[in-house]
């Protein structure tokens, strides 16, 4: 598989360049590359493509922003790409850059592709460490079945639009300079309805509340968007429909912290299993497994085991579960305790004061040889 070339170099521009220069200088290389002016020419046709692709990525703040921190993992999956063809790009791209997409219609006018929309969906952490299934709910605009989608009355049609001549484009000429642009009375329809129809007053479609089912895949994390190609808005003009995306939501987990392909798991142990060594019964996604934590181990450590974390859909392998053991101090024990604590600090050779002396006695304790010296200056 043929690695892709940074969407940076694609377009001919810099990482700091404005909106408008990538826009100016995909302008410029679609001029160059454009099928009509290299018939037959499939390496123009991919080059064609490829700028096509990198503008997608690059002229969206959000989708440069990630494409920016993760490369092309970032956008894989994400909205970048999608063109089977280049119709796909007359469609996507044809209203900005005038007639330099001259020639690509249907039925005399531009058809464009609908508009893209965007749902949700809340997952619990191991849903989205395995990848699941899930069905979602979004709002979008479907034909109207009471005028089939033509936004005309019943027993009404629609009539040619007399300012495009229903071209669905309009042509604009200053001196040597020759621009076709969409109709601005009937934006790029072509036609008109003189007797719109009541349930969509003419639009065509309605709005409608709808189910899908997106597979999730293993290891997506918070806000990343999942693609359901073709989920979208329908074309007003007969295109391809637009594409749904599915923002990721996972929700906090009890017991683990993630970071990434990462988890992490705060476990308190007690003195004697720190000093002495101890087997754990560790939680993990996938199930339960046994940690030794050897002997004269510190509080704050971490152990890691491989393996247990989570994948990560932009690149290959799994992470790891590190095991952060920090040791607990009870605030109550017993007295077969208390006395069993005070032999090993015997034993240590540790002072330890007796338990009936309480805080304001160490404190009188602490100052008193600062008092003492300052008796004897005054004294002398």
């Amino acid at each position: 598989m043929a690695t892709k070339r940074c969407y940076y170099e694609t377009l001919e521009v810099t990482r700091t360049a404005s909106g408008g220069e990538i826009a100016a200088s995909y302008r410029k290389l679609a001029v160059k590359y454009h099928p009509d002016k290299n018939p037959g020419d499939e390496e123009a046709i991919a080059r064609f493509k490829e700028c096509s692709e990198a503008f997608e990525v690059l002229n969206d703040p959000e989708k440069r922003a990630r494409y920016d921190r993760y490369g092309h993992a970032g956008v894989n999956g994400g909205g970048a790409g999608h063109f089977n063809d280049v119709e796909d790009i007359f469609s996507a791209f044809g209203d900005i850059f005038g007639d330099i997409f001259g020639g690509r219609s249907r039925g005399g006018r531009r058809v464009r592709r609908g508009r893209d929309v965007r749902c949700e969906v809340t997952l619990s952490l191991k849903e989205a460490a395995e990848g699941c299934h899930k069905t979602v709910t979004f709002h979008r605009h479907e034909p109207c079945t009471t005028c089939d989608g033509s936004g005309a009355a019943p027993g009404s049609k629609r009539e040619v639009c007399s300012y495009c001549g229903g071209r669905g484009q309009v042509i604009q000429q200053a001196g040597i300079v020759r621009m076709q642009t969409t109709c601005p009375q009937c934006q790029g329809e072509g036609s008109a309805v003189s007797s719109p129809c009541k349930t969509c007053r003419g639009a065509g479609q309605t709005a409608k509340k709808v189910e899908a089912e997106v597979d999730v895949p293993a290891g997506v994390d918070n806000g990343m968007q999942i693609r359901m190609t073709g989920q979208g808005e329908p074309s007003p003009q007969g295109g391809p429909a637009g594409d749904c995306y599915c923002v990721v939501t996972v929700l906090p987990h009890p017991l683990f912290e993630r970071e990434g392909q990462h988890l992490i798991c705060r476990v308190p142990i007690a003195y004697s299993q720190a000093v002495l060594g101890a087997t754990l019964e560790m939680p993990t996604l996938s199930g339960r497994v046994e940690l030794k934590v050897p002997p004269g181990t510190q509080s704050g450590e971490v152990f890691r085991l491989r393996g247990k974390g989570l994948p990560d859909p932009r690149v290959h392998g799994v992470g790891d579960l590190h095991v952060q053991v920090s040791i607990e101090v009870p605030k109550k024990i017993t007295a077969e305790e208390n006395e069993l604590l005070r032999k090993l600090a015997e034993l240590e050779r540790k002072n330890v004061a007796p338990a009936r002396k309480g805080f304001f006695d160490k404190v009188m304790e602490f100052f008193a040889p600062e008092e003492e010296e300052q008796t004897e200056v005054e004294a002398s």
